[in-house]
């Protein structure tokens, strides 16, 4: 469905972005793929062209804004256009706010995932105007919901959103359109990986993962809602109900929002 597009990924060497470009990849789809781990990314992009597709790898620490404008450009370069720009990357850490005493990886996550969207999509946009593109962010439940643990993961993803949001407005008539997904617990690594109270990787996740979706069935959602060019996607029912609830019983939300978090003594176990 995507045959004649240029589309460019980041956070593509795992996950999420990964499963996107694999799903993306066919004959006809030209594919631009960025993410820090050049190894792992060029193994997607493998993966990708064994699929028919076209596919160039790009280190990219999204957190820069010269490796943002050098990944369009090295796509634009390639391909001569630019029809879909998903921003996926981003990084997570669980840590209650008092037990953070150094803050340095709270702006460092607010640099990824704000302002790694806000750079890529940047020099982006002239390319997407023409093509009369889609720009599309990954944002999180956790972006519209507060949840404890969350304090720095949380505004992060809602200034993503809140971005996107007014630039939607902005670019009312231009042909340009904005999607934003908002994913609950999805079964991949990104919270082992990401930030512990020391700033360091956690190691284990704080949310209950039990009924978490699966990452093919997460890239599945964001696929449809892409080439329906849909203005958001939430992806469960319960997560819509949650939302719908927040207006009329914000209390009830917050018990769900808790039954989901882990207790203090679930901690460390890696799973």
């Amino acid at each position: 469905m995507f045959a004649g597009k240029v589309i460019a990924i980041t956070g593509a060497s795992e996950g999420i972005g990964a499963e996107l470009a694999r799903r993306f990849a066919g004959k006809g789809v030209w594919l631009a793929l960025a993410a820090r781990k050049l190894d792992k990314l060029e193994a997607v992009a493998e993966e990708c062209r064994s699929r028919g597709s076209e596919a160039v790898a790009v280190r990219c620490d999204v957190s820069v804004e010269a490796d943002c404008r050098n990944f369009i450009e090295t796509a634009v370069r390639k391909y001569s256009s630019l029809d879909i720009l998903v921003n996926n990357a981003g990084v997570s850490g669980h840590a209650r706010f008092e037990e953070v005493s150094d803050f340095s990886w709270y702006e460092q996550m607010m640099r990824v995932n704000y302002f790694g969207t806000l750079y890529c999509t940047r020099h982006a946009l002239p390319h997407l105007r023409k093509q009369k593109g889609l720009v599309v962010g990954i944002s999180s439940l956790a972006g519209k919901i507060g949840v404890p643990g969350r304090t720095a993961y949380s505004p992060t993803k809602a200034a993503q959103a809140f971005f996107l949001e007014a630039l939607r407005l902005e670019l009312l008539g231009s042909g340009v359109d904005v999607t934003i997904v908002y994913p609950g617990v999805v079964a991949t690594d990104i919270r082992l990986h990401g930030y512990g109270p020391d700033g360091q990787a956690a190691g284990y996740s704080g949310l209950k993962e039990d009924n978490a979706m699966s990452v093919q069935e997460c890239a599945r959602q964001i696929l449809g809602a892409i080439h329906a060019r849909k203005r958001e996607l939430v992806m469960t029912l319960q997560a819509r109900i949650g939302l719908w609830m927040k207006l009329i019983s914000p209390t009830t939300v917050d018990n769900m929002v808790l039954k989901a978090v882990k207790n203090e003594t679930d901690r460390g176990d890696g799973k």
